[in-house]
């Protein structure tokens, strides 16, 4: 049997599968004149998978008042926890039970029944290991807010700092990004007005803590236009900015997106990275979510994580935007980076809106 690159998400099995130079069709998702993989073949994909699944025990080896929450079938963990494949639960069940052929002969109880990750309730292994230590999200979130500001003991960031150096970016000299202000009338702003505020008038946002003045871009016209919130009628300058030389920033938009068979590179297994895919899925959010009110203690934990990652010498953070579909946003520790080298000043006419009922 055959699979192909289209099964999968995971930029590490698909350079495996590209990397054959055969073609043909998929027998998992069908897709036609696409480098395949002969299943059985050999045993690189075998053995990868081998050692994810390791990370599993069936529920009935699992403890006695091990959490039912925390158990469910390997087909929907691959599907929902881990960003591997590209196919639904079933589709993922018949191609994971033909790579391990051998391993589902031997224990089929792995993936016909719910399984557990046994060190999730081990509280010295999740001290050690886990991001959050024994803590969750929102004991880090109260935390920082109401207990201890500037010396949080909640964030293990040695290993925080294990995920973030699987998500750097690089950006060349030359590329362009977009920032815009609304203006109060159609003769807009210039160029030198397009930067951030000074230090001393710069409020708190998600990134920067008040005082830290920070420059806040976006990969398009729409996108900022969609960020700023801009109205009917409003008069909008956007900028365009230029980078001056190579830099490298932290992209959040894929933290839990990292391949997990890198892990032996970066200083991780599989079991410290499926311990930590729910925090890394939380970090990528929160620093994504639109407030709905401006309090300044809402920002506290996203800043605290981008100024980590700026003491560690990146230059800045990339993250999606909840705005504008599709669009992307970065944050530039040091706005001399980027050079403004044009402005365009807009008239909004319209704004579609979508929403649903609670």
């Amino acid at each position: 049997m055959f699979c192909c690159s289209n099964c999968f998400a995971d930029a590490e099995i698909k350079a495996i599968i590209d990397g054959n130079k055969t073609t043909g069709t998929c027998d998992f998702c069908g897709s036609k004149n696409v480098h395949v993989y002969e299943l059985g073949k050999d045993q690189i994909i075998t053995e990868l998978f081998d050692g994810l699944l390791d990370t599993y025990t069936p529920v009935l080896n699992l403890p006695n008042g091990f959490p039912k929450r925390q158990t469910d079938l390997i087909k929907n963990i691959l599907c929902y926890n881990w960003h591997i494949f590209n196919l639904k639960p079933d589709c993922i069940y018949r191609l994971i039970t033909s790579i391990c052929a051998e391993r589902y002969k031997e224990q089929p109880e792995l993936f016909d029944s719910p399984v557990g990750i046994l060190q999730s309730q081990n509280h010295d292994y999740l001290e050690e290991n886990s991001i959050l230590k024994n803590y969750c999200w929102d004991d880090f979130v109260e935390g920082i807010k109401r207990k201890n500001r500037f010396h949080s003991n909640y964030i293990n960031t040695d290993k925080l700092f294990t995920f973030l150096r699987c998500a750097r970016k690089p950006h060349k000299a030359g590329e362009v990004f977009f920032r815009s202000r609304i203006c109060p009338n159609e003769k807009g702003y210039s160029r030198k007005e397009m930067g951030p505020p000074p230090d001393t008038k710069a409020n708190g946002g998600r990134v920067n803590p008040t005082g830290i003045s920070i420059l806040y871009l976006s990969d398009s016209r729409d996108t900022t236009l969609y960020e700023i919130r801009a109205g009917v009628y409003d008069y909008v300058t956007v900028g365009r900015f230029r980078l001056q030389k190579d830099i490298e920033v932290i992209n959040l938009a894929d933290i839990d997106r990292i391949s997990p068979f890198i892990g032996i590179d970066y200083g991780f297994d599989f079991t410290q990275y499926a311990t930590n895919i729910e925090h890394l899925k939380m970090i990528g959010q929160e620093i994504a979510k639109p407030l709905r009110n401006d309090n300044a203690l809402d920002y506290l934990p996203t800043q605290y994580i981008s100024d980590y990652i700026r003491s560690k010498g990146y230059d800045g953070i990339e993250y999606i935007s909840t705005m504008c579909k599709n669009g992307v946003n970065l944050a530039v520790f040091d706005q001399d980076l980027f050079k403004c080298t044009g402005t365009t000043i807009y008239d909004v006419k319209s704004i579609a809106y979508s929403y649903d009922q609670i």
